[in-house]
């Protein structure tokens, strides 16, 4: 979408990795997830200022931490959208990923990360329902979400 867009897409963990000059995981190691946190809401808020147009991406925590909701939607000319994905399609998602993401990195089956799971979606699901617009990305292709998510904004 960023490309059809002209807008400059930036991951927000990607972003913070070159500002600590550390992996997502190195910094939770050997600063700690507040720290983590912290960083995290500085750079968010730095991207929500900018003037350019972007696409930012954005952890599954981050809505939840420091008042970035409120930040994000309180921004200027920014609109939010929640890709909600059931736990089946999450489970098979994160199992893939759990390596480089240091909140699951232990987890070692399906069901106890079904477990993770739905205990994080209950505890987000205040901040994630506050979004613009909400997606659902289940059984779908990126193509299908991407216009999905382009209908809703435009």
């Amino acid at each position: 979408m960023s490309k059809k867009l002209n807008y400059n897409f930036i991951d927000l963990d990607d972003l913070i990795e070159s500002k600590e000059n550390a992996s997502v995981s190195e910094v939770f190691k050997s600063k700690g997830e507040i720290y983590f946190r912290k960083q995290e809401a500085l750079y968010l808020r730095e991207q929500l200022q900018s003037k350019e147009d972007i696409i930012l991406s954005v952890g599954g925590g981050t809505p939840c931490y420091s008042n970035n909701m409120d930040a994000i939607l309180g921004a200027e000319n920014v609109k939010s959208v929640y890709l909600k994905a059931s736990i089946p399609t999450l489970i098979e998602k994160l199992m893939k990923k759990k390596a480089t993401r240091p909140l699951i990195a232990h987890i070692e089956t399906e069901e106890a990360m079904g477990e993770f799971i739905g205990k994080h979606l209950f505890e987000r699901a205040y901040y994630y329902n506050q979004a613009n617009v909400k997606v659902s990305i289940d059984g779908r292709s990126k193509k299908e979400v991407t216009k999905d998510v382009f209908d809703s904004l435009f």
